[in-house]
């Protein structure tokens, strides 16, 4: 259990590192509970979006949909990959992301505000 709470506390490090724009920092976080817990959903998603902020949106929207692929429930990584396929011109794949965001939860306010940009 402690291991737990140590993954918890680091993850939670890494993120408060991430809002205030250190990026490198926080990689390292989310690096270090991904060594303890390869399949830690949040940390990758935070990989993914801190290489979007650096500027690699196609290598953000790989590890976004990689989340999304393993962990399909994850509402912020299909959020966040919508988002990175919309910057990226792929609007089609980004509404399909926000439509499948919205049948897992209707009350999602992003995702229905971008569908309305589409026309949809």
């Amino acid at each position: 259990m402690a291991q737990v709470m140590d993954v918890e506390a680091t993850y939670q490090r890494g993120f408060e590192l991430r809002c205030e724009g250190r990026y490198a920092e926080a990689r390292a976080e989310f690096e270090k509970v991904l060594a303890e817990q390869p399949g830690h959903a949040d940390s990758r998603w935070q990989i993914g979006l801190i290489q979007g902020f650096e500027g690699d949106f196609d290598g953000s929207c790989e590890v976004l949909k990689q989340v999304v692929e393993e962990h399909p429930e994850h509402q912020g990584a299909l959020y966040d990959l919508a988002m990175t396929q919309m910057m990226l011109g792929m609007i089609d794949e980004a509404s399909s992301n926000f439509r499948t965001l919205l049948k897992l939860n209707p009350e999602h306010e992003n995702a229905r505000r971008q569908l309305t940009y589409f026309g949809s």
